[in-house]
């Protein structure tokens, strides 16, 4: 009775020896021809574009080169009233000027002298 069993359980481990082992070729199988139909959509796809590159090729060929150039030029306005007004007096541009010297201005240094007219200080 022993050896029944015991070949019971030897015959049951090599069936699922087995079973496994052609479980895996099966997959094995399917991953095959998985990967042989992507190659072969891969193939088609670049003899597709081949044939598209070479009528793109034929007709660039016949194409001739051309090239214009078009100066618009720069337009400038130069003689306007506008542009040769001064909008600032003179006291402001001699801030500027002295701000742009980096001096304190002087408040007593007046750009314009007084009017004759104009009252005189106490």
């Amino acid at each position: 009775m022993k050896t029944r069993i015991v070949l019971v359980i030897g015959s049951l481990g090599i069936a699922a020896s087995a079973g496994w082992l052609t479980r895996g070729w099966l997959e094995d199988s399917h991953r095959l021809t998985a990967i042989e139909a992507a190659r072969e959509t891969a193939s088609q796809a670049l003899a597709r574009e081949s044939v598209i590159a070479g009528i793109v090729e034929a007709k660039l060929s016949t194409l001739d080169a051309n090239e214009r150039i078009i100066d618009r030029g720069i337009i400038r306005e130069i003689e306007k009233p506008m542009y040769r007004n001064v909008c600032l007096g003179d006291d402001a541009i001699r801030l500027l000027n002295d701000a742009a010297a980096g001096r304190a201005p002087d408040s007593t240094n007046a750009a314009d002298p007084l009017p004759a007219d104009a009252p005189a200080a106490d």
